[in-house]
Parts: structure tokens; sequence; C-alpha cells
């Protein structure tokens, strides 16, 4: 029996690609896939945006895979850029990053790496009712995280949408899975920097391996 398509919602594509971050996507993206074979001692970022956390990561972690997953091209590019020189190879400190440019769900059913950490920030809130079966932090996708994890292993979900939060926290709580909302000091990217929610700071729900 043929699988159902996953759907992504949300833009796959954005403004016009330089001639220099079109080369990176046709000529560097895919030597930098993630491997089947890649250690268990693996951090996980699920939208990385442009990339300023995820490049952060591999910079503290340098002796771990990083595995960053974001469908949407333009921010593929944007930290294809930002990880390679002016002749287009990748700089030495970020050599342990992996980039999926898809959607995540397709990577942890196929890829059995697990992961230390699993980081989700600044997730589309799809703020209207009518719109939160097109949340990516259903119950489903949260027990599917909880099940890739590493022992001791921790999923980190930033939201500046705090009822987005509160709704994240309800299916964290129908997964029966641990979890605790701590003050986290995380740097700072462009998508928290819109604050569309007009909130006064982030708020963090880290759920925990039991």
């Amino acid at each position: 029996m043929e699988k159902q398509e996953i759907r992504t919602f949300g833009r796959r594509h954005g403004k016009k690609l330089s001639a220099r971050k079109q080369w990176l996507m046709d000529n560097l993206l895919s030597a930098l896939a993630p491997s089947a074979t890649d250690t268990n001692t693996a951090i996980l970022e699920i939208g990385f945006g442009a990339g300023e956390h995820l490049r952060e990561l591999a910079l503290a972690n340098p002796t771990k895979t990083v595995i960053g997953a974001e469908p949407f091209a333009n921010g593929v590019a944007a930290l294809l850029g930002a990880i390679t020189d002016a002749d287009n190879r990748l700089l030495p400190k970020y050599e342990n990053i992996r980039i999926w440019p898809d959607d995540v769900r397709i990577i942890l059913r196929e890829n059995k790496t697990n992961f230390d950490q699993i980081w989700v920030l600044h997730p589309d809130p799809w703020p209207k009712a009518r719109h939160e079966k097109r949340r990516l932090l259903q119950k489903e996708f949260l027990e599917l995280l909880a099940g890739r994890l590493a022992p001791n292993g921790e999923i980190i979900i930033g939201t500046d949408h705090w009822g987005y939060f509160d709704w994240i926290t309800q299916r964290a709580a129908e997964a029966s899975l641990v979890f605790e909302t701590p003050d986290l000091d995380i740097i700072r990217t462009r998508y928290q920097a819109k604050n569309m929610a007009e909130t006064t700071a982030p708020k963090y729900i880290v759920i925990k391996n039991s």
C-alpha cells in the first residue's frame, strides 16, 4: 500500500537566490546530507530558519553531528552561505553540520540516529483556531520525537506565542511526557526578533527522556 504523502504547511521558496547561494544549493548541499550511519551522539534542530542557532550548536558541540532540518529553501541557502568561505568551501569549524532540506518527519522515519538534544525554536504558531491542525507540535509528533531521544536526551521547544506555549504543554501532558518549563537564555534569532506575538520574552518547554 502506497504511503500517504506527508504535508508541510508554509512556504518552500521565497525570493530568488543569489548566484552564489544557488551554486551552493546545487553543488554543496548534497554533500552535507545526514547519513544513516551517523553517530548516536547527535543533535537535531527542526526548522532552523537562517541557521543562527544551528551554527552556535555546531561550535559548542564540535565532537557531535549537528543535523538541521529546514524545508524552506531560502533558509537552507542562508545557512550554506554562512558556513562557507569566499571560495564556497565549507569552513572547518562547521564540518559537523548536516542539512536535511525537507520535512523532518521523513528523516525521523528513515534514519535511526538517536539524539541527545532536539531543538524546535519558534515554530509557526498558526494562531487561528481553524489552522490548529497545521501546528507541527501535535501529540503524535511529540511522541515521535520523544521516541528518538538517546538516554538522558531532551527536547527543547521555544515560542514567543504564549497561547501556543500553553497548547504545546497540553499536548505533552496528553502524551504523558515528562517536561518542565524553565527560563532559558538562548541565542536571539531573526525569527525571535520579529516577535509577531508581541510578547515580552519566549517561553520554553524541555521534555526529558523518562
